[in-house]
């Protein structure tokens, strides 16, 4: 998910935006709503932020001196400022600081909501084609950004396959986990959760060599709270049930 911060001195508005509209359909979690923008840029400077949904006319500091104040700083944040007012002196110093784009109050649903698919668009793209920290190693030599994106989702459902999931890979590689999702597929020719049932078989099979686990306590181990559940997925796997696959293996060791 990508990290939103809404500012606004009109509560009911703030809020509304904040409970109301559907930001989590299209890849945004709020990371914090502010009622002015000293409020949100002391934030801001403390956390990672993408994008910036913020009004222009507020006290303490306005939504245009916000967006300078980030511009100055370097910070690369989406900013989408909101006005009362459709007047070109706020639009041109908006663009002056890289403001994403200029919508004029009372907002209607489905500009917001184009607008911020096009944004979620662009930080997918952005995203998939920059290098990033956070899990990726530069010590690959000569791998490209992709590979090293699929070595490391690899790397992290190998070494957590008990617990792995969708979103805690795509924080991983600074991703939307529909992006992720979506990638990989294309990467490897596998869905995300084949992969992590893929990794969990495997280790299961290897456990079961050892005589010193019991199936239930296996199932733990790999991820499953429920032996049913583990049972019918390594039956389905390979196309026999634990118990058989580890008699299996018992009289194959025996001599004859």
């Amino acid at each position: 998910m990508y990290k939103l911060v809404l500012v606004d001195d009109e509560v009911e508005i703030r809020s509304g935006l904040a409970q109301y509209f559907p930001w989590n359909q299209l890849g945004f979690t709020i990371a914090g709503t502010f009622g002015n923008g000293r409020e949100a840029l002391d934030y801001i400077l403390g956390h990672p932020v993408d994008v910036l949904l913020c009004d222009i006319a507020m006290p303490v500091m306005d939504g245009l001196e916000l967006a300078r104040t980030l511009h100055e700083s370097g910070r690369r944040i989406r900013i989408v400022l909101l006005s009362a007012h459709k007047e070109f002196e706020y639009a041109r110093k908006a663009l002056a600081y890289d403001v994403r784009s200029y919508i004029v109050k009372p907002t209607g649903f489905e500009e917001l909501y184009g607008e911020f698919s096009k944004i979620r668009s662009e930080l997918d793209e952005a995203a998939a084609a920059q290098p990033h920290d956070g899990g990726l190693s530069d010590s690959d030599n000569g791998a490209s950004f992709h590979e090293k994106v699929i070595e490391t989702i690899k790397r992290y459902v190998e070494q957590h396959y008990a617990e792995a999931s969708l979103d805690e890979a795509a924080r991983l590689v600074r991703m939307n986990p529909d992006y992720v999702s979506k990638f990989f597929k294309t990467r490897t020719g596998r869905n995300f959760s084949d992969y992590i049932v893929e990794v969990r078989m495997n280790k299961a099979a290897e456990l079961l060599r050892d005589i010193r686990y019991k199936t239930f306590e296996i199932s733990e181990m790999v991820g499953y709270s429920y032996p049913k559940n583990f049972t019918r997925t390594f039956r389905k796997y390979f196309g026999m049930s634990p118990r058989e696959y580890r008699n299996g293996r018992e009289q194959e060791r025996s001599p004859e």
